[in-house]
């Protein structure tokens, strides 16, 4: 194994074992070094030999192949941390990502639903069948928490407390969280988990959302699944994965919740994060500065 494969496995363990990093956020990190690392054989260089103006010539590669500032700005960031890595196990002595200019970003603005929308499209799943009743307790679920998509397929029995109306949020870098839970939502998990057979059959992990071969819904899945629903609801924007999650914040913020506390619901690490959120809700917001203000 060469010194540069090595490298890589070293910090893809570290975010693994230490920061405690998702299968797809180190796939991602794991696409982005191993790009440079096609990039270094080619042009016969390494990672040990790799100086700032390389990093450069690298970024200007990057640049030919027109990708979108959000993608060349996490590419980036993946590379600086990789490095840091490397730095502070003093395999390097500088980062030569350190001084990379960041491209800027257009802010992007989350899309919710109306509440209107998302009363619809908790009422499209038949609740008389299986598949139904689970994603009803899915979809009602994720709009009541905000929970991120694969928080809720991998939400697990043990991190309900019916009786405390809660639920233990396992979150990126396996950060908890408790987050309560509406009354509909409670009722829906209730059902499901005491009578739907996809979760009661070939659950031995007791992993909420089953398939109904008894393997744990995936992403993919439960992605599909919603934008199935809000085509039957006739809600005509294509609703992205996290829209659930964005509505839950929008709503919430709508309805005059202090914005220190969506980030606790949300789990943002930063509340410059949650504050994303404000440009959605900006007129709300006017009308409640206009309505309190001593000077509104």
């Amino acid at each position: 194994m060469s010194a540069d494969v090595e490298f890589v496995q070293q910090f893809l363990s570290y975010l693994h074992l230490e920061k405690g990093l998702s299968k797809h956020s180190i796939q991602a990190y794991q696409t982005d070094i191993s790009q440079l690392l096609r990039y270094l054989q080619k042009t016969s260089q390494s990672i040990s030999s790799l100086n700032e103006e390389q990093a450069g010539q690298y970024i200007s590669h990057l640049n030919e192949r027109q990708l979108s500032a959000t993608s060349k700005a996490r590419k980036i960031s993946a590379l600086r941390h990789f490095f840091r890595f490397l730095q502070i196990n003093q395999h390097l002595s500088v980062n030569p990502f350190k001084q990379i200019v960041m491209p800027k970003q257009a802010v992007a603005v989350p899309k919710p639903l109306s509440e209107d929308d998302i009363e619809r499209l908790l009422d499209q799943p038949d609740v008389l069948t299986d598949i139904g009743l689970r994603d009803k307790c899915l979809l009602e679920l994720m709009y009541a928490t905000g929970v991120r998509v694969s928080e809720a397929v991998n939400l697990q029995a043990n991190q309900i407390n019916i009786n405390q109306g809660v639920v233990r949020i396992i979150g990126k870098g396996n950060k908890e969280r408790l987050v309560p839970l509406g009354e509909e939502a409670l009722f829906w998990l209730d059902k499901h988990v005491s009578s739907n057979p996809l979760f009661i059959k070939n659950n031995p992990e007791r992993f909420v959302f089953k398939n109904q071969k008894g393997s744990v819904l995936s992403r993919q899945a439960c992605w599909y699944r919603i934008k199935k629903y809000a085509e039957t609801a006739g809600i005509t924007s294509a609703p992205s994965p996290h829209v659930l999650r964005h509505s839950f914040a929008t709503h919430l913020l709508n309805h005059d919740a202090d914005l220190r506390v969506i980030q606790l619901l949300l789990g943002h690490s930063d509340l410059s994060t949650t504050q994303i959120y404000t440009l959605v809700a900006k007129e709300k917001l006017k009308t409640i500065h206009a309505k309190h203000h001593p000077r509104g």
